[in-house]
């Protein structure tokens, strides 16, 4: 027994010393990925290790293409400056596309976030067979696939942003109302992981990784097309509900007295504010002519914005109270409209909320407006490595080896 054990130790202690690389160097890269031109001094400050862990950390990390050195730091500096790190502009990438009922789009963003392609076309996809759908869309994932190529990256995954509920497979969309799809696989193989999520889930992601909001880390993140959405972040995660259908805002009841919506309720939120509601109410035709005759002081413009702006108070009070956010954000085509909404969402909002220390501040507008969702989407992609470079490195040396 003695001999069975001591042969069982440096297996566990080999699996310790790997999870606990992989870890380290994860914690690395989000720490950079989190703050620019941090020395290794400052990174290891951040995340809590020895100088001469973060060292080592950073030369493995440099030897992969995974960071990049950028001179010495000197401002404030005692003593000899460090080297300033930084993620690169070049190596892994990720791909984000979005199905929208009138558009199609994909992006590819680096490790930093920023996007370096991008394409879109106008398509009337309400009622369109999904395959064609799908088709056009694989069409312009392939042309922004080539040119990341063109710029030296290399991307590792590609997430589709649908306007629906999506299965816990992350593979099929299961039930999309506005484009008229039911059970729709669309994660099919292919050379790249590709996985599928709801717009606003996406959005929210955006809102977290890329929005610039000073650690904000519980929110409500609202945003809309034709039907309206809500993701929810909770203590920095996206929080999905038991069945991954958490965030349906638009079918939250907020005159149960009111018209009929597409789900079977009545008097949901979508049909207040959604754009369909507010077109008609407006006497336009399209968003951009709603905020144009909004912007010229129409009267039906800005009273339709208004009482959108006060059914979307009224449902969001609901969420405020129940969750305790630090911020509701307004992002997507809402972010657009967000000068004639907001006000009457944020008196709804302080009539309704019980904390009285809620504030229409806390009412914010995304600075990512409608990219939010495809920036969300590509750099979930990318996510992966940042979430775990030592699998990233190992797959990398694995091809090398059998190229």
């Amino acid at each position: 027994m003695d001999g069975t054990a001591r042969k069982e130790i440096p297996i566990k202690r080999t699996g310790a010393q790997s999870e606990l690389r992989h870890r380290n160097l994860a914690l690395v890269m989000r720490a950079l990925a989190a703050e620019e031109d941090l020395t290794r001094a400052a990174v290891a400050a951040t995340v809590g290790l020895t100088r001469a862990t973060v060292s080592t950390l950073v030369d493995e990390l440099l030897a992969a293409g995974l960071l990049e050195e950028r001179g010495a730091h000197r401002p404030g500096t005692v003593g000899r400056p460090g080297t300033v790190l930084a993620l690169p502009a070049t190596g892994p990438a990720g791909i984000g596309a979005e199905i929208g009922v009138d558009h199609l789009a994909a992006c590819v963003v680096d490790l930093r976030g920023e996007v370096r392609c991008r394409t879109a076309s106008p398509a009337a996809n309400r009622g369109r067979p999904a395959p064609a759908v799908l088709a056009e869309l694989a069409d312009l994932i392939a042309r922004v696939t080539r040119d990341a190529a063109a710029t030296d990256l290399r991307p590792v995954g590609v997430t589709v942003a649908v306007p629906g509920l999506v299965g816990r497979d992350r593979g099929t969309v299961l039930r999309a109302p506005n484009l008229g799809w039911e059970d729709v696989p669309v994660a099919a193989p292919g050379p790249l992981p590709t996985v599928v999520d709801n717009e606003a889930n996406l959005g929210a992601l955006a809102e977290l990784w890329l929005g610039g909001h000073d650690r904000l880390a519980d929110f409500v993140h609202v945003s809309a097309e034709i039907g309206i959405g809500a993701a929810l972040v909770v203590e920095g995660r996206l929080f999905r509900g038991a069945r991954g259908f958490a965030g349906e805002l638009g079918h939250v009841p907020v005159r149960p007295d009111g018209p009929p919506c597409s789900c079977g309720a009545r008097g949901c939120l979508e049909t207040f504010a959604g754009e369909r509601a507010l077109l008609r109410a407006a006497g336009v035709a399209t968003a951009a002519e709603l905020r144009s005759a909004a912007a010229a002081g129409s009267a039906a413009a800005v009273r339709a914005l208004e009482q959108a702006g006060e059914a979307l108070g009224i449902a969001l009070s609901g969420a405020v109270n129940l969750l305790d956010p630090q911020a509701v954000v307004v992002g997507g085509p809402l972010a657009d409209l967000a000068p004639w909404l907001l006000p009457g969402a944020r008196r709804e909002l302080a009539d309704r909320v019980t904390d009285r220390r809620w504030r229409p501040q806390d009412v914010v507008t995304s600075r990512l407006g409608r990219d939010g969702v495809l920036r969300g989407a590509a750099y979930s992609a990318v996510r992966a490595v940042l979430d775990d470079p030592a699998a990233w490195i190992h797959a990398a040396a694995e091809r090398d080896r059998t190229a």
